[in-house]
């Protein structure tokens, strides 16, 4: 593979492959766990559940098969970079049908790149799942550095913008892509359209932020404040673990490297925001549940995703902070996240295209692929219409 500026690229093939020593030790170390107490009758407002934890870790034990799921990860095509001194894994899917539209899908935490495992075969081969052929992709989906297969280097939110674009233009050969992301990877999404308008077309993205102590209240429509009083109550129920990471992520990191039961009940506690209990397994299977954790156990990269946090709240402020881009955007709600309202995506982004999803989270690309994948096959369609309107 040949980079735009003629020299050869660091693009290397990645194939999964965990020693068994590896899975024989977290084997071990299920079997020693030793369980906490719990107050009666706390269900799970205080942390993962112990009852769902010691089912879940049952299963892990007893009937999960983590080489069947690597063999089916490594069904994708997987690559590593050298990009800009960091190696960087990623999934690169070249798309069906005369003119594939490049598309960077960015996750977030506590998921991985699993998180676009079902939309990968949407997007690139539409046809197959009853969408339009002509509306396929080249999706390109990296492992965030410091979490998963990526280097554990931990960076802000304008770094890995700026990482990224290399990756899509300099190595990857790509003048022009579509970014989409959720979670952690919507304000990288949004840092790309502002620092990268040259080289991304459009962002599509499931969260645009929420007001924090920055925001002048008296400027938000009813409605938005509203919402900023949501999210502050919400912050002070599920905060807790941004606050930590953002400060003191490397005493975290001890216990959560060392005990995979430690590392399971902290993610958990995230994943399920939004549900609880058996509620989970109605959106993700326990295999799933358990593939993402997986990835940080086997990769050892929970201390350096911790970190991430760390280096968003201690980076310099950015040059264009506070500063909207013109680059169209399209903004996704899922019921089962904050609420928000429409003005509050218009104030944050050249909003373009504005959907309510009927059901799902705030893991939409992993709990319902088929409305994500539908909804960015509908915005790209949107804006090449538009744009070939504004030619004729």
């Amino acid at each position: 593979m040949t980079a735009k500026n003629g020299s050869k690229s660091q693009v290397k093939p990645f194939t999964i492959s965990i020693p068994k020593s590896a899975l024989d030790d977290l084997q071990e170390r299920l079997k020693r766990t030793r369980w906490p107490d719990e107050a009666p009758g706390s269900g799970w407002t205080m942390g993962s559940n112990l009852a769902y934890m010691k089912k879940l870790v049952h299963y892990w034990e007893k009937k999960y098969d983590w080489q069947k799921h690597e063999t089916e990860l490594n069904q994708f095509d997987h690559f590593t970079a050298d990009v800009k001194g960091v190696n960087v894994h990623f999934i690169h899917m070249r798309g069906k049908g005369p003119n594939p539209t490049p598309i960077l899908l960015l996750h977030g935490w506590p998921d991985s790149f699993y998180r676009y495992h079902k939309v990968i075969p949407m997007l690139i081969d539409p046809a197959s799942f009853g969408g339009d052929a002509d509306q396929s992709f080249d999706v390109i989906v990296p492992s965030i550095p410091g979490l998963g297969f990526s280097e554990r280097k931990a960076m802000a939110t304008d770094a890995f913008a700026d990482l990224f674009a290399t990756l899509m233009t300099d190595v990857l050969g790509y003048k022009k892509f579509v970014c989409a992301g959720g979670d952690v990877g919507s304000p990288i999404s949004m840092s790309l359209a502002l620092n990268h308008p040259e080289v991304v077309t459009a962002i599509h993205l499931t969260d645009v932020g929420y007001p924090d102590q920055t925001t002048d209240v008296s400027t938000l429509t009813p409605p938005e404040q509203e919402f900023a009083t949501y999210i502050q109550g919400w912050f002070q129920a599920e905060g807790a673990y941004n606050m930590i990471q953002s400060t003191k992520p490397q005493s975290l990191a001890y216990g959560m490297n060392d005990s995979p039961v430690g590392l399971a009940a902290w993610i958990m506690s995230f994943i399920c925001i939004g549900a609880r209990g058996a509620e989970i397994e109605t959106r993700f299977s326990s295999d799933e549940l358990l593939t993402n954790i997986m990835i940080y156990w086997l990769t050892e990269t929970i201390g350096s995703s911790f970190r991430v946090y760390y280096e968003v709240a201690h980076a310099a402020p950015s040059p264009n902070a506070g500063q909207r881009s013109d680059i169209p955007a399209a903004v996704a709600h899922c019921p089962l996240d904050a609420p928000l309202p429409r003005e509050w995506a218009e104030r944050k982004v050249n909003l373009q295209h504005f959907t309510e999803f009927p059901r799902g989270g705030h893991f939409i690309a992993w709990e319902e692929p088929e409305l994500y994948a539908k909804d960015v096959q509908d915005f790209v369609r949107q804006l090449t219409a538009e744009s070939s309107n504004v030619v004729a």
